[in-house]
């Protein structure tokens, strides 16, 4: 069974920084990429960042604008997303994800339908 595992989410004054960690587990698993995402209160889940393990290649949203970096080690199957300059609409619970792995086929990394695993999130809270 994959178990996905976020930690790290706390509450913090705006303007500062934290660093989420994900670790994904199990006898079975594998990815081709893993990505974060985020979920405010009565919004829909969006896409924060994502690493593809082959070549190491970063993609972001729009709205991070150099604020947040996506890295990882995929030999760890972990992922980690350093979040800086912290924004009050930063406040959310933020999700670690990972594809189903096996042969790369192209999925949109964005996507929260090409991710196979979830973890059940980590709150960060950004205040004045």
């Amino acid at each position: 069974q994959v178990q996905v595992v976020e930690s790290g989410g706390r509450s913090v004054q705006a303007g500062g920084s934290l660093r989420l960690s994900c670790a994904a587990s199990g006898r079975t698993f594998s990815s081709n990429f893993m990505g974060w995402f985020r979920q405010a209160p009565g919004k829909e889940r969006e896409f924060v960042g994502a690493i593809m393990w082959s070549g190491g290649d970063t993609y972001y949203a729009d709205f991070v604008k150099g604020r947040f970096t996506v890295s990882g080690d995929g030999a760890k199957n972990s992922v980690y997303l350093q979040l800086n300059s912290l924004k009050l609409e930063d406040t959310a619970v933020y999700y670690c994800a990972a594809d189903s792995g096996g042969t790369y086929r192209y999925k949109p990394i964005s996507v929260t339908g090409s991710y196979t695993y979830w973890g059940q999130g980590t709150q960060v809270t950004v205040s004045s």
